[in-house]
């Protein structure tokens, strides 16, 4: 199904602000959760004959090109890091993050579009949307926010830990970060409570 605006509109966007919410990094074995909010403008277009799609949908360099474009709107950037993820959990630290990015636009929204199938617990107005990063530009426009700003986040990790190819891949449990893990350990910035970091912290335990 084509992006459109009928989410935003159910509503009241444009009249009344609509943000569009997403994250990136829950499934990795190390480095931050990072959301991204964003609210687009009655006349939002991309110049370059680019397009805001789901950011999985686009190459590197297009998400690039299209977050330089977006981050002269109206957005907001969080995350929880590694000891948060450990301490809370992953979904309640993604949760975190998203509130975060949310707390951090400049306007206040008259309603939040999450992609996802849980809400964090908000008093604000909100709308969870399996999938929704395909089918809300708004929620698109976020997923390319957060996206490359936790790919950035990753790329200068691995420039301090390039044992674990973070720059290819972005903490995720590659061949690479697993020769990484096997010959130097686990760093500072791994999640501890992950089940492949578990066990090598603590071989004994059952998993």
């Amino acid at each position: 199904m084509p992006l459109s605006w009928q989410l935003e509109q159910q509503h009241g966007w444009p009249d009344t602000p609509v943000a569009g919410v997403d994250e990136a990094g829950r499934g990795p074995w190390a480095g931050p959760v990072v959301a991204a909010a964003i609210i687009l403008p009655a006349d939002f277009a991309l110049s370059g004959q680019l397009s805001v799609d789901d950011s999985k949908k686009l190459s590197e360099k297009k998400r690039e090109a299209i977050f330089e474009q977006l981050v002269a709107l109206p957005h907001g950037i969080g995350q929880a890091g590694v000891d948060e993820i450990d301490q809370l959990n992953i979904l309640q630290a993604t949760f975190l993050a998203m509130t975060r990015a949310v707390d951090g636009l400049a306007q206040t929204p008259a309603h939040v579009l999450v992609d996802g199938n849980h809400l964090p617990t908000w008093d604000r107005s909100a709308t969870v949307v399996i999938g929704g990063d395909g089918l809300s530009p708004s929620i698109a426009a976020a997923s390319i926010l957060a996206k490359v700003t936790r790919d950035r986040i990753m790329r200068q990790l691995d420039a301090a830990f390039p044992v674990y190819g973070w720059a290819s891949n972005k903490g995720y449990g590659a061949k690479a970060h697993q020769i990484g893990l096997a010959e130097h350990g686990v760093s500072p910035h791994h999640r501890k409570s992950y089940a492949p970091i578990r066990k090598i912290l603590s071989p004994e335990d059952p998993i």
